[in-house]
């Protein structure tokens, strides 16, 4: 494996992205960039990317020297019931996309070298993966904090970045790396969408034609939450129970939660009276779409 400088240049849109398997060769690549005195970030995904995705490593490409992004489709954090077979996988062009991004590797392990035989260890961050996602989907947090916990300390970057679209998760990774004094610069980049509000998912591909028009309804809810609460004098619970009238007439099949919480500790509020997060989940046939966006003073 060759760590010289003119291997670790960041890579054109042309040129074959390097490829990490083992944590042993993503630390060897890492710790030459550190020999140079550079910076490390990491974006860690689980594939199907969009532009969504390429902007974390635009943004991280800012904040850092060298950037990693990996792919990994993490099993643990999938329930029973969802779509872990089903979920798109295409390494090849995920590179592609990546190198054009401006990533420098990609580590791309399997699920033996973050899972190996024996492997019994996980993180449970509490109280913040409680509701919303978490009661919805049980042991999903467990399994995003399990594997991020692994990535962050077998990258040891020091920046990592993920999406507010995912603004639950999100939470809890800056909750984890707190309390486990992982030393990493935790950055939320803005929810990335396309020109009618919907926000840009891997999951966007399972929706048919009318599925998609119906889909930008949750940010037109989200954006009316924000304009009905946003000054902190109406009281929250009609304004979610007129979003969630709004989402059923609109064909969604089931609504997991239309929730307005505080932004930090996700607890649910009666007025939006300081900073807060409006989050929506909802199911169009069988898809399932998440979203959010910021309430409150200064928003």
């Amino acid at each position: 494996m060759s760590t010289d400088t003119a291997a670790m240049a960041p890579p054109s849109a042309q040129s074959p992205l390097a490829v990490a398997r083992t944590p042993d060769d993503l630390r060897a690549r890492v710790a030459a960039w550190r020999k140079e005195g550079l910076r490390v970030g990491l974006v860690p995904t689980m594939g199907a990317l969009h532009e969504g995705h390429l902007t974390l490593v635009k943004y991280a490409r800012e904040l850092a020297d060298r950037v990693v992004a990996s792919v990994f489709v993490n099993p643990t954090q999938f329930g029973p019931n969802e779509d872990f077979s089903r979920y798109p996988r295409d390494e090849a062009g995920d590179a592609r996309l990546l190198a054009g991004a401006g990533c420098d590797l990609l580590y791309a392990p399997g699920v033996e070298a973050i899972y190996p035989p024996g492997f019994t260890t996980t993180v449970d961050v509490g109280a913040v993966a409680v509701p919303l996602e978490g009661h919805f989907r049980p042991g999903h947090f467990q399994g995003v904090a399990t594997v991020v916990t692994k990535l962050l300390l077998q990258a040891l970057p020091d920046v990592a970045c993920f999406g507010q679209k995912d603004y639950q998760q999100l939470a809890v990774i800056r909750r984890l790396t707190a309390d486990l004094d992982i030393p990493v610069r935790i950055e939320g980049v803005p929810t990335v969408r396309e020109p009618d509000g919907l926000a840009l998912s891997s999951r966007n591909r399972y929706l048919s034609a009318e599925e998609r028009r119906q889909a930008v309804t949750i940010s037109r809810v989200l954006n009316q939450l924000r304009d009905t609460l946003g000054d902190g004098s109406r009281p929250v619970a009609p304004a979610i129970t007129q979003a969630t009238e709004t989402l059923t007439a609109a064909g969604f099949t089931r609504i997991d939660y239309v929730a307005v919480v505080d932004a930090d500790t996700l607890a649910p509020l009666e007025r939006v009276d300081r900073p807060a997060r409006a989050l929506i989940a909802a199911f169009l046939g069988h898809t399932r779409l998440i979203d959010n966006l910021a309430l409150g003073p200064g928003v």
